[in-house]
């Protein structure tokens, strides 16, 4: 175990043992590729395998200070312990948790191997022992660590309460978790996570996803701020041509359930469009998995139903409230539980509607509507109208839709600033459905302005570093220190 006194000597060491550990399995492997020699036993009791641990003991004379940041803070004085994955690769955030710890606390910080072992596929793409996908995951269980689901959870996340003389955890996600879904994320989305950026949207019409390439290849190389494209298939546009639509459109998208597009800026600043698809299950999966990167925030742009008589197609719904009757997150986060709406990224939707539609006062309050969204599992609820109407009116929605409460409840659950701008494309309780030929116009018309307010808002909330996104209506009173 070793003693660390500043933020970037423990990453360093971090990275170090995970290196380490990373390259011992990727040779093992290759090894029993070549010849059939598995790891012996001493190999996997010597802790050659396992992902290294940080481990900051606080021991205060007294009280801990009342620091009001949301993060990056000591609550009560204890041993905190977490395992890490890929530490260069989070090395901005770990140092973004690690300074002001180290700053502002008396505070022992030391690095060691932990007992929790990187399981084989997650440093697959590490090893140059090309063949091993012909041999049977059960036959590599046998001899190598693998994805233990009863070591894999969110039971923190969903508030699970320590006892006094335990080990508290640092981090929301610990090294298994985040590998866990480092590994989905590139299987869903078609990308690899490097390109992931720490702005998200998300919508569920490709029909965003032409308009945001479209705008995307005019930025790229312009003022800087980007520095490429990259699309499913891990195809990346860094010099845009006459060929690049092209690209764009031969993409593999199609082979992903939720294909990804990223706008890269300077570390990471830049802007990820995933397209979800439709309904609370898809949106409650890749939000389980993009958590693990720790955004800054992220937002959805897609369609609903207007339930007021006095919307209009192509009108604007700012979800401050939800109804959640899309049932995905009941037994972690029960829907009685409120999901507040978060001032900063409110504004900035607001804002930015304003500013791309060009319209404020009476007009942009005419246009754009603030209220409550119901989000529901059910895409044909119209057929139970009777049943629905009641808590409709109770509720005093506004719109319907079916991944806006999912969206925003698990970025509440999983501590991720969240927002929704929906657009409202047809008016179910009033006479307006959904049919071919008007819903061609309305996407024709309204998606290119839309995704840009979307974009606008986020370019905003990066461009004002005053802005603490990480807001502590989203922390919990018995939290881990790292955000």
């Amino acid at each position: 175990m070793t003693e660390l006194t500043t933020p970037e000597a423990v990453v360093d060491a971090l990275q170090r043992l995970y290196q380490e550990a990373a390259d011992a399995l990727g040779d093992a492997l290759a090894l029993y590729l070549r010849h059939g020699t598995p790891p012996t036993a001493e190999d996997r009791a010597s802790g050659r395998f396992c992902y290294p641990e940080l481990r900051i003991t606080y021991a205060p004379d007294g009280p801990p200070p009342p620091v009001s940041r949301a993060f990056g803070k000591m609550s009560q004085p204890g041993i905190y312990v977490s395992t890490f994955t890929q530490p260069e690769f989070f090395r901005g955030y770990l140092l973004e948790q690690l300074v002001p710890l180290m700053r502002d606390y008396e505070v022992t910080v030391e690095v060691t191997r932990s007992t929790s072992e990187i399981p084989y596929p997650y440093v697959w793409d590490q090893t140059q022992a090309a063949g091993l996908e012909n041999i049977s995951p059960a036959e590599l269980a046998r001899w190598f660590p693998a994805p233990d689901l009863e070591h894999i959870g969110d039971e923190l996340a969903d508030g699970e309460i320590h006892k006094v003389g335990e080990t508290r955890p640092l981090a929301v996600f610990d090294g298994p978790r985040v590998d866990f879904s480092l590994k989905r994320l590139a299987h869903y989305c078609g990308t690899p996570i490097d390109a992931f950026q720490k702005y998200v949207l998300f919508t569920n019409y490709h029909r965003y996803v032409d308009a945001f390439s479209e705008w995307a290849l005019t930025q790229i190389g312009d003022s800087g701020a980007y520095e490429s494209l990259v699309i499913p298939g891990n195809v990346v546009i860094d010099e845009p041509d006459e060929g690049s639509r092209a690209a764009i459109a031969s993409a593999p998208w199609r082979s992903y359930q939720m294909p990804a597009y990223h706008l890269v800026g300077k570390e990471g600043s830049g802007i990820t469009l995933v397209n979800i698809g439709v309904g609370p299950s898809n949106a409650k999966t890749i939000t389980d998995h993009l958590a693990v990167l720790r955004p800054e925030c992220w937002i959805m742009v897609g369609h609903c139903g207007g339930l007021r008589h006095s919307q209009a197609i192509g009108d604007y719904v700012l979800a401050h409230a939800y109804l959640r009757e899309d049932h995905v997150l009941d037994s972690v986060l029960p829907p009685e539980i409120p999901v507040p709406a978060l001032a900063e990224i409110q504004l900035a939707l607001h804002d930015a509607t304003a500013d791309i539609t060009g319209e404020s006062g009476a007009a942009l309050k005419k246009r754009l509507r603030t209220g409550t969204v119901v989000t529901t599992d059910d895409r044909n609820w119209e057929l139970r109208f009777t049943e629905s109407a009641l808590r409709f009116n109770k509720s005093r929605a506004i719109a319907i839709d079916m991944e806006s409460a999912t969206i925003a409840a698990n970025g509440f659950r999983l501590r991720v600033p969240y927002g929704v701008l929906l657009c409202v494309s047809d008016k179910p309780l009033h006479g307006e459905i959904k049919l071919p030929g008007a819903a061609n116009r309305f996407y024709e018309r309204a998606i290119g302005e839309h995704i840009r307010i979307g974009i606008q808002t986020l370019q905003r909330l990066a461009a004002d570093k005053q802005t603490k996104l990480h807001s502590r209506k989203l922390r919990a009173f018995d939290e881990p220190p790292f955000r």
